[in-house]
């Protein structure tokens, strides 16, 4: 990169990182977009990855391809595990866990949190989360599968846990999720099996507070109650999950009594979320007050504080209990590029200011929940509101018209065309597999290289 230009460093492809890098691809600064995946992956629709209503090219995009056009943005892939504030640097580490080096002017942290097992990160063998492409893949994987094993089963208890699906945690992700294994159970599957009926299938859902959808207006939330008991997802409320293992869940009444146990082969993590490790570090190095789940509090402008050349955006901030929502993130993108494009002016930074722009919840096929300011819709217009909003922002106009047309196949049939899955070979050599786990020793790393 030439010293005549800024250097720009964006940490994370998500929707912070992408809205950030788009609105700087003209600008007089030079662009290095950093990610794990190098893609961007359209989280709000994974859950329909997962049940197979969606492919994988349906809500993601290559890094490269988005920014093909702009000669100022270089993506590169890599997992971000090092900063050096001093020396304006950050070490990142390849798939093959071989190192590299990457100097900045400005640094823009948008890495998005990870699941959070609430320092039981056991549970993740038993229970997936849904944060990544990986994540939903797993979980169709785990849906599909449980039916075909209790094909084989007799009838009796060990039929019956295979064909009980647990989902912890009842926000956005946690009620859809449960719509949809309920609607693959009464409606995609409903005739392909001889010795079950799929529909015979349970879903618990199980949440520690008093009614689904907190997050929601609480007439919002009742109209979702109905539409999963109508479906036949049953609710359980106001019980923490304290234990997941193989044969199912564990769960704790708030209000005191006896645990209970529920059997269930297959179970779906929902139920919080934590910073990724890099964040943690970045408030580490730079002496930044975080909260719990490590959301870093910043400045007016999403600056850290005592280093305003280094922001966070998107769920990383800790400040005005902005929401984990894209719309936070994309704001957030596009406000640092603004800050950046008014540096190179000689302009004074703006405050960030969040403009809520509402939820949204799909549960099953005409059944979803719209909540903007004063407008609330439900049923059958909530879902239609509901379609048009992600539509309208998935990346890359490939992918609209493409979703569009698999979502009028699917609500003229019953399949859904994605879910075929793989079970994986057992005798694949690990060793060849390209991996982001940490190595037992770090000192068997070759040696950085640096990017300048």
């Amino acid at each position: 990169m030439g010293d005549h230009r800024m250097r720009v460093l964006i940490i994370g492809g998500g929707f912070g990182g992408l809205f950030c890098a788009r609105r700087l691809g003209d600008a007089n600064v030079e662009v290095t977009l950093l990610d794990r995946a190098a893609g961007h992956l359209f989280q709000p629709l994974l859950y329909q990855c997962a049940t197979g209503t969606l492919s994988i090219g349906h809500i993601s995009r290559p890094l490269r391809e988005e920014f093909a056009h702009h000669r100022n943005v270089t993506t590169l892939l890599g997992e971000a595990i090092e900063l050096d504030d001093a020396s304006r640097r950050v070490t990142a580490r390849r798939p093959d866990e071989t190192t590299f080096t990457i100097d900045y002017d400005i640094l823009v942290i948008a890495a998005g949190m990870q699941q959070s097992y609430f320092r039981n990160p056991e549970f993740a063998q038993w229970a997936p989360g849904m944060k990544t492409l990986d994540d939903a893949l797993r979980i169709r994987q785990r849906l599909f599968t449980a039916f075909e094993i209790a094909e084989t089963l007799p009838a009796g208890p060990e039929r019956d846990s295979w064909l009980t699906f647990a989902v912890a945690g009842a926000g956005p992700t946690g009620v859809e999720l449960a719509g949809q294994i309920r609607e693959v159970a009464t409606r995609t599957l409903a005739n392909e099996f001889h010795t079950i009926d799929p529909e015979d299938a349970r879903v618990l859902l199980f949440d520690g507070g008093d009614r689904v959808l907190k997050s929601f207006a609480p007439d919002l939330a009742s109209k979702a109650t109905a539409t999963l008991q109508r479906l036949g997802v049953e609710l359980r409320l106001g019980v923490h999950v304290t234990d997941v293992c193989r044969e199912g869940v564990t769960v704790t009444p708030k209000g005191g009594g006896p645990d209970q146990e529920y059997s269930a082969r297959t179970v779906l993590w929902t139920a919080g979320v934590e910073a990724v490790p890099f964040a943690r570090h970045i408030a580490d190095v730079l002496a930044a007050p975080s909260d719990g789940c490590g959301r870093i509090q910043v400045e007016a402008d999403l600056s850290v504080p005592g280093h305003p050349e280094i922001f966070v955006i998107g769920d990383l901030v800790g400040r005005d209990e902005l929401p984990g929502v894209a719309e936070n993130a994309m704001q957030g993108g596009l406000h640092v590029a603004s800050c950046i494009r008014r540096g190179l002016e000689g302009k004074p930074r703006r405050a960030y200011r969040y403009r809520d722009l509402g939820s949204a919840a799909y549960i099953s096929r005409w059944n979803a929940l719209l909540q903007v300011g004063p407008i609330k819709l439900a049923g059958f217009a909530g879902w239609l509101a509901w379609g048009l909003i992600h539509i309208a922002v998935l990346t890359g106009v490939r992918n609209r018209a493409s979703t569009v047309m698999t979502w009028l196949a699917t609500i003229a049939r019953a399949g859904r065309y994605h879910r075929a899955f793989m079970l994986g070979d057992s005798h694949a050599n690990s060793e060849q597999r390209y991996t982001w786990s940490d190595c037992a020793d770090q000192s068997t790393r070759p040696q950085a290289r640096r990017l300048d």
